[in-house]
């Protein structure tokens, strides 16, 4: 099977669907965004009600708490109701202050808004996250 570099995790992964979708938009952030590569992780584990839950890409502030979840799919699947479900569980443990869908032809960008979260229509920089409490 074919591989691609995962900077995040500094490792060759193989390359599927999704792991494409995954790369292409760690480098969106990266390169038009400006968020560090230290700054984000690929895979991040985590437990929600004792199930274990891996985040495609977390987003970390400079006090290395998630400010962002990346959630995504490969390009045949569509990002649902249920999708946007599974990122706000995510969401219940990661407490993150953004939450991004994509599926490499959509993309859907949320922020919180005190305790909602509501459509962007862009996606901010790495500092505007920063800013953003």
């Amino acid at each position: 099977m074919k591989q691609i570099w995962d900077p995040l995790r500094r490792k060759n992964v193989a390359l599927t669907p999704e792991e494409q979708v995954r790369q292409w938009f760690i480098g969106v952030l990266r390169d038009s965004f400006g968020v560090p590569e230290h700054m984000m992780g690929s895979e991040v584990s985590f437990e929600f009600g004792k199930k274990p839950y891996r985040a495609d890409i977390v987003v970390f502030d400079r006090s290395a708490r998630p400010m962002a979840v990346v959630e995504c799919k490969r390009p045949e699947v569509a990002i649902t109701e249920e999708v946007v479900r599974q990122a706000l569980r995510y969401n219940s443990v990661l407490d993150v202050r953004f939450i991004f869908l994509t599926n490499g032809n959509n993309t859907y960008l949320y922020g919180r808004d005190g305790s909602e979260f509501v459509r962007l229509d862009r996606v901010p920089s790495f500092e505007e996250m920063l800013c953003r409490q």
